[in-house]
């Protein structure tokens, strides 16, 4: 990737691991072969890639790009029999990379490399808009900012610049202005020095590079210390890298559309990772507070994994970790996109952004029916039995996040509900409303996928996956006798639906069948049968399940979704409690074990002869210092374990009304009423409305979701034309019912 620098040398650092990249077959030992190691040969990005090639001992190899010999790039790899080079000045398109042994001879080995510009997309079709740039605002370690976008693209210069942990206390990052290459002079006093996993001892500086790459910002950073190591390449490791990468993402998903990004939402220089050696890298584009949208943010990750290895070079693993919008970014990526990462750990999860959304939807009509449509009607306690959660609260906090689907500015609705949610950088004359601006820009999770749902064509709109048809509300309710057979008729006749601009209306919604079939496949909605079902998964957290949403049920949905997928859950261990350290260990010496085996099992196999001793379910109690306590973690708010009696775990609506846990049938398979499904004696008029309400009958949870698939690895909406789903930048989409 050519760039321009300020503040110090950017290259490419370390020896290279021989990964097989996706789509490549490792090449026969003895024989001539060619493959692509910082990315797939058909996703490369930025007009470079590091490339691999073998031949037989003491065979030379000439490498060409078309005419070009570009054989000098190469050297020998020092772990095999095999030569790595950084291949540049790669043409947007095709690229026909030939390897030859003899002179004038026909190619050994050929491989066809695809290059995308820098400024994307690859897969994720046409590039929102529109977009507001935000490099003038980004701060750099030393407190300037990245300066002006250079064009549409949000593209701005690449600064590198040091930083280094001080001694003392508080101990903190400064940065280190004055340094000068192979001097020790220029070293402050105050510096740290810190001792890596690998057992390296070295100075506490850390290299940060920002620059711009698929309209995001991003950065990474890695112990080099410019007085002791040499430049950074594929082929000089930093002494203080222990080969770990960790992809951080940010928070959030309200307000995440239309814009770069000023922050990442979380702490680049994480002194306890970087002091192990870890290197970190991270995009503006995977915080969801500026973009919630997981294929824009698979699509930015795998670009900056690429850049770091053509930068530093392989890592023996890569790790993705974070919270609550980092665990569902972590999770869809890492499913969606399998290889980008080899494992992750996160705490206050979610499965994805949409879940929290549809479960909103569907409290946001039992809240409107409840205040509007049949106020007193109902009991609190009635109300709670209905919507599963834990009290009054913690109800109307779940509904609110319907908020993320609902356009129109300014709604008058419950208290803490906020339509139309935006970032304050987007301007006015640009945002959607009904009547003054009604082409204007949508802020919803719909609209920021709109390359994925689908548009009607009429309107410009992002087409809904969400569908409430044949949805008993208040079913567990019914039957336990929380609530009478004329509440539950009354419920279910008028608690209707929403509109394309989420406005309340008297029939269910529709949801559109194309946009829920492209829900599962591009795992907008977590599936659980595409990279998670074979590395380790590691969720640590509590949950609030007085209010705020982030509630437990959404850990035990990520754990039956998996179970759904694969047959079992086992390579996810779920804590209840935080004690972080104890989680690290854990996961650290799961990652270091699977990795480390050579073997040719299938990887899921690996991943579970790996498994430690003590990666089980359980919690941990509340005595000081806190002991765990293994057991299986049971879904329930009643005290039927130690665990759930130390931490219990609320329902929601879409479960109340006889769904699974896994929350992940957006449209539900009907079936004729049945009365055995009902613990109550109907009246004949009752039954009468009762098939009035549900013509076409109710939902049959025993089965999949209407269009319900696993996903599609690595789909794209264009320009790839690999696992293409729909090409968004051709296509005119059409509602289908």
């Amino acid at each position: 990737m050519k760039r321009t620098l300020v503040g110090g040398v950017l290259g490419v650092g370390m020896s290279v691991v021989a990964v097989l990249a996706a789509g490549q077959r490792a090449p026969v030992a003895g024989t001539v072969g060619i493959k692509t190691l910082s990315t797939a040969a058909s996703r490369v990005t930025g007009g470079d890639v590091l490339v691999q090639v073998t031949a037989p001992a003491g065979v030379f190899a000439k490498v060409t790009v078309g005419d070009r010999d570009v054989s000098s790039a190469f050297r020998a790899d020092a772990s095999s029999t095999a030569r790595v080079g950084l291949i540049t000045g790669l043409a947007n398109g095709k690229n026909l990379v030939e390897v030859r042994t003899k002179a004038g001879g026909p190619p050994d080995a050929s491989l066809t490399i695809t290059n995308y510009p820098i400024t994307g997309p690859v897969f994720s079709g046409p590039p929102i808009q529109p977009f507001i740039c935000q490099t003038d605002t980004f701060k750099l370690p030393d407190g300037s900012t990245l300066g002006p976008a250079l064009d549409a693209n949000c593209s701005a210069k690449t600064v590198v610049q040091y930083v280094y942990r001080t001694t003392g206390t508080p101990a903190a990052f400064k940065p280190l202005t004055t340094l000068a290459a192979s001097s020790t002079e220029s070293l402050p006093a105050d510096l740290a020095k810190t001792t890596t996993t690998a057992g390296a001892t070295v100075n506490f500086i850390v290299r940060v590079e920002t620059g711009t790459m698929n309209r995001a910002i991003y950065q990474n950073a890695i112990l080099h210390d410019p007085t002791a190591d040499a430049p950074v390449s594929p082929f000089s490791p930093p002494k203080g890298w222990n080969k770990h990468l960790v992809a951080l993402h940010g928070v959030g998903c309200p307000a995440g559309w239309y814009i770069q990004g000023g922050a990442m939402g979380t702490t680049l220089l994480d002194a306890a990772r970087l002091g192990e050696g870890d290197a970190i890298f991270i995009s503006t584009l995977n915080h969801p507070t500026n973009s919630c949208n997981a294929i824009v943010a698979g699509e930015t990750a795998m670009m900056g994994k690429e850049h770091f290895i053509e930068t530093f070079g392989m890592p023996a693993y890569t790790i993705s970790t974070g919270s609550s919008g980092g665990a569902y970014t972590s999770l869809q990526l890492a499913d969606a996109f399998p290889g980008l990462f080899d494992g992750i750990s996160i705490g206050a999860t979610f499965p994805d952004a949409l879940s929290i959304a549809l479960a909103g939807l569907d409290g946001h009509l039992l809240t409107h029916y409840f205040a509007v449509t049949n106020p007193g009607g109902f009991t609190d306690a009635q109300k709670l039995a209905i919507a599963g959660y834990s009290t009054i609260k913690a109800f109307v906090d779940a509904a609110n996040q319907s908020q993320r689907t609902d356009p129109v500015p300014n709604r008058a609705d419950i208290e803490g509900y906020q339509s139309a949610r935006w970032n304050a950088a987007v301007p006015e004359n640009v945002r959607y409303d009904p009547v003054k601006n009604p082409r204007g820009a949508r802020p919803t999770v719909f609209d920021v996928a709109r390359n994925a749902y689908g548009t009607n064509p009429a309107t410009g709109f992002a087409l809904r996956p969400y569908d409430n048809v044949g949805v008993q509300y208040g079913l567990h309710a019914l039957n336990s006798g929380a609530i009478t057979p004329a509440q539950f008729l009354d419920l279910n006749d008028r608690i209707g639906g929403v509109d394309q601009d989420s406005n309340y209306i008297a029939s269910r919604t529709i949801g559109d069948a194309g946009a829920i079939a492209r829900t599962y496949q591009s795992g907008l909605l977590l599936s659980g049968k595409g990279g998670l079902a074979s590395i380790p998964i590691v969720d640590n957290a509590t949950s609030n399940e007085a209010g705020g949403y982030h509630y437990g049920w959404f850990h035990y949905a990520l754990r039956e979704r998996l179970r759904q997928a694969n047959g079992n859950s086992d390579n996810l261990v779920m804590w209840r409690s935080h004690v972080p350290a104890d989680a690290k260990t854990l996961f650290d010496s799961w990652m270091a074990a699977y990795t480390a085996d050579a073997s040719s099992d299938p990887q899921r196999t690996k991943v579970m002869r790996a498994r430690p001793a003590n990666a089980v379910e359980g919690c941990y109690d509340k005595s000081t210092p806190p002991v765990f306590i293994p057991e299986h973690l049971v879904f329930t708010s009643q005290p039927t374990t130690k665990c759930s009696a130390l931490y219990p775990v609320y329902s929601n609506t879409r479960t109340e009304a006889g769904g699974s846990v896994a929350g992940n049938v957006l449209k539900c398979q009907l079936k004729p009423i049945d009365p055995k499904d009902y613990k109550v004696m109907f009246s004949a008029d009752e039954r009468a409305r009762l098939n009035k309400i549900f013509p076409g009958g109710v939902c049959d949870w025993s089965k999949p979701g209407v269009n319900q698939s696993p996903v599609v690895t690595w789909p794209s909406f264009g320009p790839s034309p690999e696992h293409l789903l729909m090409d968004a930048g051709k296509s005119t989409s059409t509602s289908q019912r």
